[in-house]
């Protein structure tokens, strides 16, 4: 029953604001700039967790707390440029032939490992945090190399779908 509350209060704020007289696109466009504000926010507090788990090895090359703000402006803007590439890519026409390749396959792929090397970055910097490890420095620099290549992985995929223009329907 309460699937059924929620849905149609959806269709009811749908109703709503269409009523409004606010277009279709310009409300879809608000929805996915919102989207991905909270993209860079979520990568921004990977970026805190990193940055803190860097300043806590005091021997080490990052013991200046700029690094905390560094790792989490990076974050948000690997996440917010390198994760939805749906936009773009999704009006680009698929290939009837699976092992024919399209143009963007290779910014989805970079952008799925650089997806997957920061999270693998924020979650051990999140246990390490919470667990409150002292772990040895190859480790700690390991983590920073997953969430250096990871967004930037990121960051050149968000580039690449962008700047690579998607193709007219002409029939």
């Amino acid at each position: 029953m309460k699937n059924t509350s929620a849905s149609s209060t959806a269709f009811s704020l749908t109703r709503y604001v269409s009523g409004l007289g606010i277009a279709r696109s310009s409300l879809i466009k608000s929805a996915h700039t919102l989207e991905r504000i909270g993209l860079a926010a979520v990568g921004a507090s990977c970026g805190l967790y990193v940055g803190a788990t860097l300043l806590r090895q005091k021997d080490g090359l990052f013991e200046s707390g700029w690094i905390v703000l560094i790792t989490m402006l990076y974050g948000a803007l690997s996440f917010y440029v390198g994760i939805d590439l749906s936009g773009n890519l999704a009006r680009r026409p698929k290939s009837s032939i699976s092992e024919e390749w399209n143009g963007s396959e290779p910014a989805e792929i970079m952008s799925a490992a650089g997806t997957f090397g920061a999270a693998i970055a924020a979650t051990l910097s999140v246990s390490i945090l919470v667990l409150d490890q002292n772990l040895p420095d190859a480790l700690i620099g390991f983590v920073a190399v997953c969430w250096a290549v990871g967004s930037s992985l990121q960051v050149a995929a968000g580039t690449m779908a962008r700047s690579h223009e998607a193709p007219t329907n002409e029939q």
